[in-house]
């Protein structure tokens, strides 16, 4: 059941927790910056049911970034035909392709770097356990098909995967290869076992 925002006293409630992250949502899609106080206007919030819900404005942006992640992972596996390693990596691409070409990332990582960085990579973070959560799962779900044997640990290769893509769509610029997707996908392969014309 979503949470309502209870208002004053006597005063029906005026929105909910999910339809803040909709909003937020919403605008971060859009390219613009995440403002928790025009949020809590436009909804009709007090400042303090934002707060309540989200504590801070990068825990809103965690949780805004890290539904629409999740989302993108499974709309990318359920659009990928086939099984196995080779299905994997084309999600894996799709994923990396979309996350690379994202103007809500984009416009985050332009305005505020190391915000977004911190909230994008740190793995006591909200983003990154979420994204990698969801790597793992459709990992465990070709093997439970007993279409994939994955060389180590479902968790230890979604991280690894997840991390790769960190660094080659948003983090090393320092070495050339940021927004490389071209590289990545040759390293992927290479990690998920699928050889590559």
């Amino acid at each position: 059941m979503p949470q309502l925002a209870t208002g004053r006293p006597g005063r029906p409630a005026a929105s909910t927790r999910q339809a803040a992250l909709a909003l937020a949502q919403e605008r971060f899609l859009a390219g613009d910056r995440i403002d928790v106080q025009a949020i809590a206007r436009d909804l009709g919030l007090a400042r303090a049911t934002m707060h309540r819900w989200f504590q801070t404005r990068d825990a809103l942006l965690g949780e805004t970034i890290a539904v629409l992640a999740e989302w993108r992972v499974a709309a990318a596996r359920s659009a990928t035909p086939g099984s196995g390693a080779v299905a994997l990596l084309a999600t894996c691409d799709r994923i990396n392709r979309e996350f690379a070409g994202s103007h809500g990332l984009r416009a985050l990582l332009m305005q505020e770097h190391d915000r977004a960085l911190r909230i994008l990579t740190s793995s006591g973070g909200i983003v990154q356990p979420r994204v990698v959560a969801a790597v793992e799962r459709i990992i465990n779900e070709e093997i439970a098909a007993g279409s994939f044997a994955s060389p180590v640990a479902p968790g230890v290769l979604a991280y690894s995967i997840v991390r790769l893509g960190e660094a080659f769509i948003y983090n090393d610029a320092v070495v050339g290869i940021k927004g490389d997707v071209e590289r990545l996908l040759e390293v992927e392969a290479a990690l998920l076992g699928v050889t590559r014309p």
